[in-house]
């Protein structure tokens, strides 16, 4: 019987891309429709991580603004159909994730994404990056649904699905996030995590406590080895 290979679980904006400028530069694009002020680029990445929904939500907050549900879900269509036209105006892989890739897929492991971006972008993203053939599975907030309800992180059964439909084993699965989201998911599907330290973040990753920081993809290896030692 063939083995089920080791599988590699990546967040997707903060961890293995660079995506706080096109992101920011969208809703900057809906705020000024709505008659709003920008929001600074460095403000936004903290702001970034549980999807365009709340990106929205935090931007008309930070100008003392609420907003209905009905009114968010027309300006979130808006949002997605700017974005998916400006996908990768600035976005980039963070430097290493090519090499790492390339390092773990010699040793046998396989790759998967677990975002809470909508899927579709998130398909879209990494194929302009070049690197969407890698993974086993792409999955966003709207992949997967309950009762019609999205599936999204911290919900650990989203990352459990994702480990399924990437055909691999929650117990050879390793999660790489870059947020208290990701570090929470992990913990409650039981899976281990790896933080990086580079992404959108309004605290330093370590205050959630991964069970290991790095902060260079150059670093992910010995990450999940020493993971791995500790399983065994």
């Amino acid at each position: 019987m063939q083995q089920i290979p080791p599988l590699l679980v990546f967040d997707l904006d903060g961890t293995l891309a660079e995506t706080a400028g096109d992101l920011c530069a969208t809703l900057n694009v809906i705020l000024d429709r709505e008659g709003l002020p920008p929001v600074a680029l460095a403000d936004a990445r903290k702001m970034v991580g549980a999807g365009a929904r709340a990106l929205i939500a935090s931007g008309f907050e930070a100008a003392g603004r609420t907003l209905e549900d009905a009114r968010l879900e027309r300006l979130f269509g808006d949002f997605l159909k700017y974005y998916e036209a400006h996908i990768a105006d600035e976005s980039y892989l963070f430097e290493g994730v090519v090499a790492a890739l390339d390092r773990f897929e010699a040793a046998g492991f396989s790759f998967a994404v677990c975002t809470n971006k909508v899927e579709h972008p998130s398909k879209r993203l990494l194929s302009a990056l070049g690197v969407d053939a890698r993974f086993k599975a792409i999955c966003g907030q709207d992949t997967f649904k309950d009762k019609g309800v999205n599936i999204a992180k911290p919900d650990p059964r989203f990352l459990l699905k994702t480990i399924e439909r990437a055909g691999g084993l929650p117990g050879r699965a390793v999660m790489v996030g870059d947020s208290r989201t990701d570090i929470d998911t992990a913990k409650a599907a039981r899976i281990p995590v790896v933080a990086v330290d580079f992404g959108y973040t309004d605290q330093h990753v370590s205050t959630f406590a991964p069970d290991i920081v790095i902060g260079h993809f150059d670093h992910l290896w010995d990450a999940v080895a020493e993971i791995e030692r500790t399983r065994t």
